[in-house]
C-alpha cells in the first residue's frame, strides 16, 4: 500500500519504531539443528528463521542444516520446512523470498547414538562452509530430546565440530530446557559440556527472555527517573508473578510425570521473572554484568528451613475435569499417559523473600498451573498505601494500592493503577488505569522471542542466556521443596480445570493479609 507523504516526510510511518533495526548483522554461517524433524524445530525454530530472513536480519551464505534420522535428501527437506511454514508462520509465504530461504536449507540423515553420522554431518558443513558460507561460523541447536544430551554432546566433541581449534571460525551449542533434572544433573550436564565446550560457547535458552516485555523490564526500571527510586522494600508491599496457561499437559504425559510443574515452570521461567524484577542495576548493560546480577539474586532467595517451612511457604495442586473456555476437559489423572493414582503437581505457587538489602522482607508470591482460567503471564509490583486519612475515613476506605503490571503474554503490555477523585461535590477516591500495549504503540508484529535469542546466538549475545550458576541457584530452591515434598509424602490438592488453583494457594496470601489479582 502507498504510503502517504508530505514532501519527504512518511505521515504513515511510525516514529516510535525508529532505530528497531539498528542490530547489525551477524557473520555468515551455519545453524545446525540436532531434532530437525521434531515438534520444536517445526512449530518454533524454522518460523523464527524465515522470519529473520525476511526481515534481511541473516547474512548472505547463511545456512541451515537439518539432522535427524528420517532419511530425507535436501529437496525432500525443503519440502517439510515448506510445509511448516504453511501450517505455523500465521501469514501468507512469499514465493521470492521462500527461494532465497530454501537455497540455504539442507539435510544430513543420521542417528544420534552413531558416530559415523556426525562424520557425515560435518563432512556436509565444510562442503557448505566452502560454498556457501566461509567463515566456519556453526550453531549446534539441541532440538532433542533431554535424555539424548549426553551421547549428542559427546559426538559433537569427539569428532571435533564443536572445537574452536580443529575448525575454523567460531562454534556455539544452544541447549533447551530442562537442564537437567535436579542440581546434580544440571551440575553433570555442565561438567559434559565443558569437557568439549568453554563456557562462553555454552547458551543455555529460556524463551521467556525473548518476549518483548521481558526484555523491557529492565528498560523500563533503569530509563525512567520515576520508577528506580520506588523499586525497593520502603516503596513495594509486595510481588506477584503469574504463569497461568488454559491448555492440560497435551500429549506430555510422560513428560510431565517426570517434571511436574515445579521442575518444568518455576526453576526456570518464573526465577527468571524474579530475577530480572529484583537484580541490581549492571554496571552495563553487557552478557556477562547482567548474568552477574541475576545470579546474585537467585542466591540471596531465602531457602526454607525445613520442611515444616515449605508445607507453609508452598502449594501445590493438580486440576480435575472442569470447564475451560465452554468446553468440558477432562482432569490430569484421565490424561494419555498419565497414572492413574498420579501425585504430580499440575500447580505450584511459593512465597519467597530475597534477603538483601533491597528486597528484606519484602514478600514474592509465585504461581503456576495448568487448565486455568485463561492463558496470561504477568508481573504485578504492588505498592505501599500512603496514609490517606486526611480525605477522610470513607475515601480512605475506597482507595486501592498502587499496581504496576506488566503483562508477558497475550497483548504484551503495562498498565498502572492509580487512585483518582470521582467527579462530584464529595470525595470519592476510584481506582483508574494508565495502559500501554506494544502492538498499539509501536504497531507491526512483535517478534517472536525465539527469533531474538536466534539472532542473539549468532551474534554471540548471551545476556538472555542463562549462566551455569544462576541454573544451580534456581535448582537449589527447588530440590529443597522435592525433598520436603517426598518426605512429608504430599498429595496435590485438587482444584477444578478452569479455575484459579487449590484454595491452599489463596492461603498463601490470605495469611498475609493480602490476596491474588484478578486477571
Amino acid at each position: 500500500m502507498q504510503s502517504a507523504r508530505s514532501g519527504d516526510v512518511d505521515l504513515s510511518a511510525n516514529p516510535l519504531r525508529e532505530g528497531g533495526r539498528l542490530r547489525p548483522l551477524p557473520e555468515p554461517g551455519t545453524m545446525i539443528i540436532l531434532g530437525a524433524s521434531g515438534d520444536l524445530a517445526n512449530r518454533k525454530l524454522i518460523p523464527s528463521l524465515y522470519r529473520l530472513f525476511e526481515a534481511g536480519q541473516l547474512p548472505a551464505g547463511f545456512s541451515v542444516v537439518g539432522f535427524a534420522r528420517r532419511e530425507w535428501s535436501h529437496d525432500e527437506f525443503r519440502a517439510v520446512v515448506r510445509e511448516s511454514l504453511d501450517t505455523h508462520l500465521g501469514e501468507p509465504v512469499s514465493e521470492e523470498v521462500w527461494e532465497g530461504f530454501a537455497s540455504g536449507l539442507f539435510f544430513c540423515p543420521g542417528d544420534f547414538s552413531q558416530r559415523l553420522a556426525y562424520r557425515s554431518l560435518q563432512d556436509l558443513i565444510s562442503v557448505i562452509d566452502r560454498e556457501r558460507v566461509r567463515t566456519g561460523n556453526r550453531v549446534f541447536y539441541l532440538a532433542v530430546p533431554p535424555s539424548t544430551y549426553a551421547e549428542v554432546i559427546d559426538h559433537l566433541g569427539e569428532t571435533g565440530l564443536g572445537s574452536l581449534e580443529a575448525m575454523p571460525g567460531c562454534a556455539r551449542i544452544v541447549v533447551e530446557k530442562p537442564f537437567g533434572g535436579d542440581r546434580a544433573g544440571a551440575r553433570a550436564l555442565n561438567r559434559l559440556l565443558w569437557r568439549w565446550f568453554r563456557e562462553e560457547q555454552i547458551y543455555r535458552i529460556d524463551h521467556y527472555l525473548g518476549k518483548e516485555t521481558v526484555q523491557n523490564i529492565l528498560v523500563f526500571r533503569l530509563a525512567n527517573g520515576i520508577f528506580e527510586p520506588v523499586w525497593n522494600r520502603d516503596y513495594v508491599d509486595h510481588v506477584q508473578i503469574t504463569v497461568a496457561e488454559d491448555l492440560g499437559v497435551e500429549r506430555r504425559g510422560r513428560y510431565y510425570e517426570e517434571a511436574g510443574a515445579l521442575r518444568d515452570m518455576i526453576q526456570n521461567h518464573v526465577l527468571q521473572l524474579l530475577a530480572l524484577v529484583a537484580m541490581e542495576p549492571p554496571a552495563a548493560f553487557e552478557p556477562e554484568a547482567v548474568r552477574d546480577e541475576k545470579a546474585k539474586v537467585l542466591k540471596a532467595v531465602r531457602r526454607f528451613s525445613d520442611a515444616s517451612q515449605v508445607a507453609e511457604d508452598v502449594a501445590a495442586g493438580r486440576y480435575e475435569s472442569g470447564v475451560v473456555a465452554g468446553r468440558r476437559v477432562r482432569g490430569y489423572r484421565q490424561e494419555e499417559y498419565v497414572a492413574a493414582d498420579s501425585v504430580t503437581e499440575t500447580f505450584v505457587a511459593l512465597r519467597l523473600f530475597v534477603d538483601n538489602w533491597r528486597w528484606a522482607g519484602v514478600p514474592f508470591y509465585l504461581r503456576t498451573g495448568k487448565r486455568l482460567a485463561k492463558r496470561v503471564t504477568e508481573i504485578a509490583i504492588e505498592f505501599r498505601q500512603p496514609p490517606l486519612l486526611v480525605f477522610g475515613s470513607e475515601a480512605a476506605s475506597e482507595s486501592e494500592a498502587n499496581v504496576l503490571a506488566m503483562r508477558i503474554q497475550p497483548d504484551e503490555g503495562i498498565s498502572l493503577k492509580f487512585s483518582s477523585k470521582v467527579p462530584g461535590p464529595s470525595i470519592h477516591v476510584h481506582p483508574v488505569h494508565m495502559e500501554f500495549r506494544y502492538g498499539s504503540a509501536f504497531g507491526g508484529r512483535s517478534a517472536d522471542a525465539y527469533e531474538r535469542l536466534l539472532l542473539d546466538t549468532m551474534l554471540g549475545d548471551a545476556t538472555l542466556f542463562n549462566r551455569e550458576d544462576a541454573v544451580e541457584a534456581a535448582w537449589a530452591l527447588v530440590d529443597e521443596v522435592r525433598a520436603a515434598w517426598t518426605e512429608a509424602e504430599m498429595v496435590p490438592e485438587a482444584y477444578p480445570a478452569g479455575g484459579w488453583g487449590p484454595a491452599e494457594s489463596a492461603q498463601l496470601l490470605a495469611r498475609d493479609g493480602r490476596q491474588w489479582r484478578r486477571l
